[in-house]
């Protein structure tokens, strides 16, 4: 799965979904033993995250949704995805 972004100890990653389980847009995000599927409004889909590092996460999907739609396209296209700033 790819990673588009890296910040905190969070491998923030997105990956071809077709016919997929969660049926929306979303992006995987792993913290140390942790992983948790958000959608790209920042809602937990699935699993878990440490509060701050959730709360990280959901700031960063909100501070680059456009890009997260955009790379989602791609990837489902089967075209090249691009790496998106982390959180700072």
């Amino acid at each position: 799965m790819p990673t588009i972004s890296m910040f905190y100890g969070i491998l923030m990653k997105m990956y071809r979904e077709q016919g997929g389980k969660h049926k929306v847009p979303h992006v995987h995000a792993e913290y140390a033993d942790y992983e948790a599927v958000f959608d790209f409004d920042g809602n937990l889909l699935e699993g878990e995250l440490p509060r701050k590092q959730r709360k990280y996460v959901e700031a960063w999907i909100l501070l680059h949704e456009e890009e997260l739609h955009a790379n989602w396209k791609l990837l489902q296209n089967g075209e090249p995805f691009f790496k998106i700033k982390p959180l700072q």
